[in-house]
């Protein structure tokens, strides 16, 4: 095979050069000498027997060859760089980071018990954490900015396992026009009353969930707003009975006696990517998030009782 005359650094000089607008600001960038960058570039062309830029004015342009072996080299250079990441985390056996996309309705309590186990065993390993609202978990996971996912979805094309329930009722504030009916409600009694809502925040095709027959709905951005709102007598809605657990308490908040549909509890998933085979750090991860999820919510911290 033909040793390439030209490097991976002349490639990198030229997309600066290019990126920045001219020579001096990619020797500025690249810390270097503007004779050094010039010089890079004329050996380049030199090399490639291909003229790649052009004076226009004070700006350096592309010809067209220019423009065409840039746009392969840039491709070039990228792999060449996961290859330097691959073989340092080859290495070290071990991921710099791990990318977990959650459902907002998933309890936290158990996020948080599990990311605490995971913390001495993580060896620096960074979590990035991002909640989603419905279809939003199913985009970023398919969109191959996850490693792991948990949503109350079964997610086409990904293989879930199957996590706890969460358990959604239907609540408003004791002195609610609803209650003050003082008997077994049916969704007529609803029609006329506002409900409020969550915002999903996947763009491509969003969804709406639990009953939706009320003449009047607000829309809202979070779990935590719709709360706030219902507990203040702003309507009613469907919630995680996990995180109301302290309104229902302090009684600002009473479940709806509904005849039918007033508590729903859709299964959750863990999924990981498929871009990639899971990692040491994302495999101690996903085991700890499925151990958790098991636990009892009001669980002590620290690691759960290892299966028998």
């Amino acid at each position: 095979m033909k040793a390439p005359r030209v490097t991976l650094d002349q490639w990198r000089t030229l997309q600066a050069v290019v990126d920045h607008g001219g020579f001096a600001q990619a020797a500025e960038v690249l810390h270097r000498s503007q004779s050094s960058v010039s010089y890079t570039v004329a050996r380049m062309q030199e090399q490639l027997g291909v003229p790649l830029l052009r004076i226009d004015g004070r700006k350096a342009v592309l010809t067209e060859a220019g423009d065409v072996l840039l746009r392969r080299s840039r491709q070039l250079v990228k792999q060449a760089s996961q290859l330097e990441d691959l073989a340092h985390h080859m290495e070290q056996g071990w991921e710099a980071e791990v990318r977990l996309v959650v459902d907002a309705a998933y309890p936290s309590a158990r996020l948080v018990r599990a990311l605490t186990a995971f913390m001495p065993q993580s060896r620096g390993c960074r979590v990035r954490l991002r909640e989603e609202v419905l279809s939003g978990v199913e985009e970023v996971l398919k969109e191959g900015v996850a490693d792991l996912a948990i949503s109350g979805y079964n997610i086409p094309g990904f293989l879930g396992a199957e996590m706890s329930p969460v358990e959604f009722i239907a609540v408003a504030h004791p002195d609610h026009a609803l209650h003050r009916l003082q008997r077994q409600l049916s969704f007529q009694d609803l029609e006329t009353q506002m409900q409020v809502v969550i915002r999903d925040s996947g763009r491509q095709q969003p969804r709406d969930v639990g009953w939706l027959g009320a003449e009047q709905r607000w829309t809202v951005g979070s779990l935590a707003t719709a709360a706030t709102f219902v507990g203040n007598g702003l309507g009613f809605a469907w919630l995680p009975r996990h995180m109301i657990e302290r309104e229902l308490s302090d009684g600002l908040l009473k479940p709806l006696p509904l005849d039918k549909g007033g508590s729903r509890s859709p299964v959750f998933f863990l999924y990981a990517s498929k871009d990639k085979a899971l990692g040491p750090a994302t495999q101690i991860l996903t085991d700890l998030i499925q151990r958790f999820d098991a636990a009892p919510l009001n669980a002590a911290f620290g690691s759960p009782a290892a299966p028998a």
